[in-house]
């Protein structure tokens, strides 16, 4: 009897636990810790695009342009990624959620040199534009997070 109410406590503090930490994410986004260093997150991330078929269309970072003006901070690049026939596709269901391509994945630096993941679903993303976009943007976004949440794993491994 003991036992049993000992495993009820531990498992109504795990789950207490995992719900706080859930509340910390922002709805609508995918986020993973990883236990790689920014550098290779960054060839991980390029090569799980490739592998998915997927262009990486824009790429910024705020640490390397830091750096060129000797500056240190830390890792911090956003990569948008698309491709040709799923804007067509976008465009087709609304004109106006085009603006959201290409979806970002969004790369951190966390300060033990690990590096942190996240994007925004591509069903958050064109959410707002589902009334406008209908059917078609509906299943392009569900595809999407298809996509997206391949990258998103292959890159951590």
């Amino acid at each position: 009897m003991k036992m049993r109410y000992f495993a009820l406590c531990l498992t109504a503090l795990f789950l207490s636990t995992t719900a706080a930490v859930a509340q910390d994410v922002r709805p609508g986004w995918a986020v993973y810790q990883t236990k790689h260093s920014f550098k290779s997150m960054v060839g991980k991330l390029r090569s799980a695009i490739k592998d998915a078929k997927m262009l990486n269309v824009t790429r910024a970072s705020a640490s390397a342009g830091a750096r060129g003006r000797k500056i240190t901070i830390p890792g911090n690049m956003i990569v948008g990624v698309y491709r040709n026939d799923y804007a067509v596709r976008m465009l087709e269901a609304s004109i106006d959620a085009g603006i959201e391509a290409p979806i970002r994945f969004y790369l951190t630096e966390n300060e033990d040199k690990t590096t942190r993941l996240a994007y925004r679903t591509p069903s958050s993303v064109f959410a707002p534009y589902m009334d406008e976009g209908g059917d078609k943007l509906k299943e392009l976004a569900a595809e999407l997070d298809g996509v997206f949440d391949q990258i998103a794993k292959a890159a951590i491994k």
